[in-house]
């Protein structure tokens, strides 16, 4: 459903450095394999610059090609230079990451800054910044308080008001909870959805994003009926046969309707 672009296919079929470095000078890790994606990370440095970088990964294509790309973008540096790197501009080396997948640059810049805190000695006890944002989006790197400031200033009522504003919730969607517990506490309920409103929204949400992507493998979608939070929809196309139905409704379908309309939608097939 995602694509990707030569330089992300090339670094999957074909990484670069990997594997490990004996008695490497800085090692760092990020991600963990409850999450279905980890990264380590490995530096040889030699008078300030590094010299050698290799990896090891567990996870998606998108976390090989990243964590690929990030050693090649390292390797000749200095520390200082590669401290300035952020997950941007991994997914930029890269011609672009789908935002679903912005977690794997997010991986490697967080693995890369471990191994320099590591090399800095930097976790050893730190004195703590006063008034450090919190962010809530790392793909995008958004904190609360811009999160805030586009509901308060720029009148964002939903999730899609935020990613169109600032681009939160965009990506690989892990920070949608904590947008929706911000969106709940700052923005009145005056927008409650009477049951028509409520249908409407739905039917738009299966009739673009969610047909859109059906239909780039010839499959397609039809709402039959609402009950409640219960929606019940019948695949159609290529779809209707798939062996994977299911799993389709579950992790896509249903995904994109609570994420846009409400949390507590529960998709049903009619056959």
């Amino acid at each position: 459903m995602w694509e990707y672009s030569d330089k992300v296919k090339e670094h999957y079929k074909n990484p670069k450095n990997v594997g490990s470095i004996e008695n490497a000078d800085a090692i760092g890790e990020a991600g963990a394999l409850a999450c279905g994606d980890k990264l380590k990370i490995y530096l040889k440095i030699d008078n300030g610059i590094i010299t050698d970088a290799k990896f090891q990964t567990f996870g998606c294509g998108s976390a090989v090609a990243s964590s690929s790309i990030l050693t090649e973008m390292i390797i000749g540096k200095t520390v200082e230079e590669a401290r300035k790197i952020t997950n941007k501009d991994i997914a930029d080396e890269l011609d672009g990451l789908p935002p679903e997948k912005m977690h794997c640059s997010v991986m490697g810049h967080e693995a890369l800054e471990d191994a320099l805190k590591d090399y800095f000695d930097e976790k050893e006890e730190q004195p703590q910044k006063q008034n450090t944002k919190k962010i809530i989006c790392n793909c995008f790197g958004v904190s609360e308080e811009e999160i805030i400031k586009a509901i308060k200033e720029k009148g964002a009522k939903t999730l899609d008001d935020i990613k169109e504003i600032n681009y939160a919730g965009g990506g690989c969607t892990r920070c949608v909870p904590n947008i929706k517990m911000i969106l709940d506490k700052y923005v009145k309920n005056d927008t409650q959805l009477n049951p028509v409103q409520f249908i409407l929204k739905i039917n738009k949400v299966l009739e673009t994003d969610v047909a859109h992507e059906l239909g780039k493998d010839s499959g397609g979608i039809e709402l039959i009926n609402v009950e409640g939070k219960n929606v019940y929809v019948k695949l159609t196309g290529t779809c209707s046969s798939c062996k994977n139905a299911s799993v389709t409704l579950k992790n896509f379908v249903e995904k994109q309707l609570r994420e846009h309309v409400d949390q507590d939608i529960n998709v049903i097939e009619v056959k």
